[in-house]
């Protein structure tokens, strides 16, 4: 009697693995804003980031990273209460690497300066190329950065914590952070009764000497792991921003109690958590009453980092499906062959080539700013309507890489399914949609001039592209009606596309045509691939995207 065989077939037409490539340098876009935005000089620094981050290596950890989520271990077996969040080591590993590469501090000199040069354009990159890995350790990573701008206005107090700050070394252990290698840090700002309203916050702050006790709660406060936090609290004075640590200064453990830790859509390697505050040893940074002028220092540069890792799914996603597309048959075809599906990869090319562009543009501003008042002006501007446009159009276009690779894009084996799945945070998360428009009218109506400058600007680096000056005519007439608020997403979206169109015309004048033509000059259908481009045209874009 013969032995059944189950091994009925062997795999074939199935794309290999995308991974151990440099991610910089298999992403021309990529490569061409950041040399048009002042990082040339990084191309070799950036490639070894790239093909670092690009490995099989990597890959995995973010896979274990997300299946292994964090645990909160409120007690300890004695039953001392201790808060801890307990990580798998492929967490530690990602948060180690993306220390060693300076992405939590390179913005930044030792004394808690802003470094100048290119710093936040080659930083920016790094952060981009690590959201195509592995983006919810990002979050402390973000934080840790964005703090020292916060802090900034404790001048004492940045300059205790900035030398621990500005090393490039990662120190997971529990204990005070002014005995640790490297630290991180986190925020917390809404509550359950306010959310985004953070001026009807109720946690109080009483004075305790030179520092404070404050007692309340926080809806959300990410991470809980760090080793301190920013954290806003209402004082004599009104509402104020507040440095809590850990531990407090004889060494105990700060009366900071985890309730739980947040079950979310995505973002599963990041700890997101519910805490009360039982008179937690705190120290003010800023004035009293001045909290939220403080903390959106803060707010901007995490920002700023929600486009960018916003951008880098989307980098992934269409990355992983081009991949696909080249290796996969169909109809006596590979799929990147087929028309269609050529139609949707360049079209999805072109919204990320443009994206890059901004997010660059947007970070050369952050580089210039404390120097060139037009840079200032075009960064508290662009920042809302960036992180509005990029990060609400990603979950949409990860959506669409996922069809591309079909059911293999939908299973949890394939990063796709993750991506998608994170997608949504960077548009909710530090403001989101209606929030970020909101913020946009309000940089408009304290700076007038400065905003019709960047507008000004904007048009002249659009002259000749197709709907450019209607795109600008319409912005104008829009943000000057007196019911401006009804119609503030229609125009800040279009604002977003019209410096989309103005940054990729500084990079590759001739993808900013054929953006212009399908986004400004036309209404873009709301599918992928509903637009007729050239043949040539189709071929360029997908070779720019991926070699």
């Amino acid at each position: 009697m013969t032995q059944a065989s189950f091994s009925t077939h062997e795999v074939f037409n199935q794309s290999p693995p995308f991974c151990d490539v440099d991610l910089f340098a298999v992403d021309r876009p990529l490569a061409a804003a950041v040399a048009a935005n002042g990082g040339a000089a990084a191309e070799q620094e950036l490639s070894e980031f790239g093909k670092h981050w690009g490995s099989a290596a990597m890959a995995e950890r973010g896979r274990v990273a997300n299946e292994n989520t964090p645990k909160l271990r409120t007690f300890d077996a004695k039953g001392n209460r201790r808060d801890e969040v307990e990580f798998h080591p492929a967490y530690h590993e990602l948060m180690a690497h993306s220390a060693h590469a300076g992405v939590h501090n390179s913005t930044w000199s030792a004394q808690g300066q802003p470094a100048g040069g290119a710093a936040e354009v080659i930083r920016a990159a790094k952060f981009y190329m690590a959201a195509q890995v592995e983006t919810g350790h990002l979050c402390p990573i973000t934080m840790t950065r964005a703090s020292v701008a916060a802090l900034a206005a404790q001048p004492d107090l940045l300059a205790a914590t900035m030398p621990v700050i500005a090393t490039r070394a990662y120190d997971p252990a529990f204990a005070p952070w002014w005995t640790k290698r490297g630290m991180t840090l986190g925020m917390g700002m809404t509550e359950k009764q306010g959310g985004t309203d953070v001026r009807s916050n109720m946690t109080r702050a009483e004075r305790d000497g030179d520092a404070y006790r404050i007692t309340g709660h926080k809806w959300f406060m990410s991470a809980p792991m760090c080793d301190a936090f920013l954290v806003l609290a209402q004082a004599d004075e009104g509402l104020s921003c507040f440095f809590m640590p850990r531990f407090a200064p004889d060494g105990s453990v700060n009366a900071i109690r985890f309730q739980r830790l947040k079950d979310k859509l995505g973002n599963r390697s990041n700890a997101s958590s519910e805490v009360e505050f039982a008179g937690a040893h705190a120290m003010r940074i800023g004035d009293e009453g001045k909290g939220i002028r403080t903390i959106i220092q803060m707010v901007q540069l995490t920002r700023q980092d929600c486009a960018i890792a916003s951008a880098g799914l989307m980098r992934s996603g269409l990355a992983h499906a081009l991949h696909h597309a080249r290796h996969r048959s169909v109809f006596q075809k590979h799929l990147a062959d087929q028309p269609l599906m050529q139609a949707v990869l360049s079209d999805m090319a072109l919204h990320v080539e443009a994206s890059i562009a901004l997010v660059m543009r947007l970070c050369r501003s952050f580089d210039r700013a404390p120097d060139q008042p037009k840079e200032a002006a075009y960064m508290r501007l662009l920042t809302p309507a960036i992180k509005y446009w990029i990060c609400k159009s990603a979950p949409g276009f990860l959506y669409e890489a996922m069809e591309c690779l079909g059911g293999n894009g939908y299973v949890e084996e394939g990063i796709l399914a993750r991506h998608y799945r994170e997608a949504p945070v960077n548009a909710i998360w530090e403001g989101s949609g209606n929030v970020m428009c909101l913020d946009v009218l309000r940089a408009l109506s304290r700076e007038a001039d400065a905003a019709l400058a960047v507008l000004h600007e904007l048009t002249g680096e659009t002259l000749g592209l197709p709907g450019a000056g209607e795109a600008v005519a319409f912005v104008g007439k829009s943000f000057r009606r007196l019911d401006s608020e009804r119609v503030a997403r229609l125009a800040v979206e279009k604002l977003a596309l019209l410096a989309a169109a103005a940054a990729l015309n500084g990079v590759s004048p001739h993808q900013a045509e054929l953006f212009a033509a399908t986004r400004l000059a036309a209404n873009h259908a709301s599918m992928y691939g509903a637009v007729d481009l050239a043949n040539n045209d189709v071929r360029g874009l997908l070779e720019r995207a991926l070699p």
